[in-house]
Formats: C-alpha cells, structure tokens, sequence
C-alpha cells in the first residue's frame, strides 16, 4: 500500500498543511504520519478513515474506482473507469484526470448539476486556473466581472482573484480545469 502514502502526502501538500497541522487534525503523531507518507507503516481502517476526514475526502479517494491495484498507470495514465471522485452537496462532482496530486498541475473533469453553485461567496487562493466549457453553461464571477459561458468557450484567471461560479440553466454542465498548483 505504498501508493497510498504518496497519496496522502501529495494531497496533504495539495491543501497546504505541514506534517504538524495534520498530525493536529487526525489525531496521530507526526512520526506515524511520515511513515505513512513514505510507505513505511500500513495505516489501519480506522487510520485511513481518520486522514481522509482531516484532508476533508471520503476514504475511497485512495482507492481507485476499477479493478487495478494502482489508482493509475505507472503515475502516467488514468483510465476512465479509475477516476477518482469528489462529490460536494451542491450538486457538483469532481473527477480527478491527473494520476496525483504531486506535480505542479491539476487536471478535472467537473460536473454541475442544474442550479448547482460553488456557494453563495467567492473564494481565493494562491495560483492560476483555466478551463473549458464541453456542455452545457457556466456562469464565473472573476472580481467585479460576470461572465457566462457556454459550449467550447474557456477562461483562464489568476486564482488569487476573489471568484465563483456556478451552473445556471436547467440542463447538466460539464467542464475541464487545470489548476495549478493542486488544491484539492
């Protein structure tokens, strides 16, 4: 289960929190947490369920969605059946396309239900996204600017830029980002 390490620990850098902060979260030493990370202790279910609720996904991020040990090939390709996803309340599933989170790119194939928003606020954080809208339409708040896309239109935008976005029309939207760095 050494893949699981190094997907805890590009996840956890991902959301920015040292070995510190996360030891804080899930309750387990620091010491444990690294030798997770580096594939040198196995954590148990409860561990494993413990990390995912401090890095704030569903233990079956871990594991991929088909049959193969390994959540990707040779941390090169990702096969359609193996994508990990993020499901959110508000109707919006994200689907990992990259094989991790360890590079320095995030890539996405989002999902947004009719009416389904990222919420009522806008947020930031430090990077840059970019995207393309393959169905249906999208609304973007990028500062003070409102913009509404649709089929085959794309954005790109500093993302320490206040923003938010969400789906306006009564039919499914669907869309690719590239974050960079990794947020999730």
């Amino acid at each position: 289960m050494e893949w699981v390490g190094r997907e805890i620990k590009g996840l956890r850098k991902a959301k920015s929190l040292s070995l510190q902060q996360m030891a804080l979260r899930c309750g387990k030493s620091i010491g444990f947490l690294s030798q997770v990370e580096r594939g040198m202790s196995t954590p148990s279910i409860s561990d494993l369920h413990q990390i995912a609720e401090a890095l704030g996904v569903q233990i079956s991020w871990f594991f991929p969605q088909g049959a193969s040990v390994e959540p990707s090939d040779g941390g090169v390709v990702v096969r359609k059946a193996r994508r990990r996803r993020l499901a959110f309340a508000s109707g919006i599933s994200d689907f990992l396309l990259s094989p991790n989170l360890e590079g320095p790119l995030e890539l996405l194939f989002s999902t947004m239900e009719p009416g389904s928003d990222s919420g009522p606020d806008t947020y930031e954080h430090v990077g840059h996204e970019a995207g393309v809208v393959l169905k249906g339409t999208l609304e973007l708040w990028i500062g003070e600017q409102r913009f509404t896309l649709e089929e085959g239109d794309s954005f790109s935008f500093a993302s320490t830029t206040p923003h938010r976005y969400r789906n306006p029309s009564d039919t499914q939207t669907e869309l690719i980002w590239a974050v960079t760095p990794p947020s999730y």
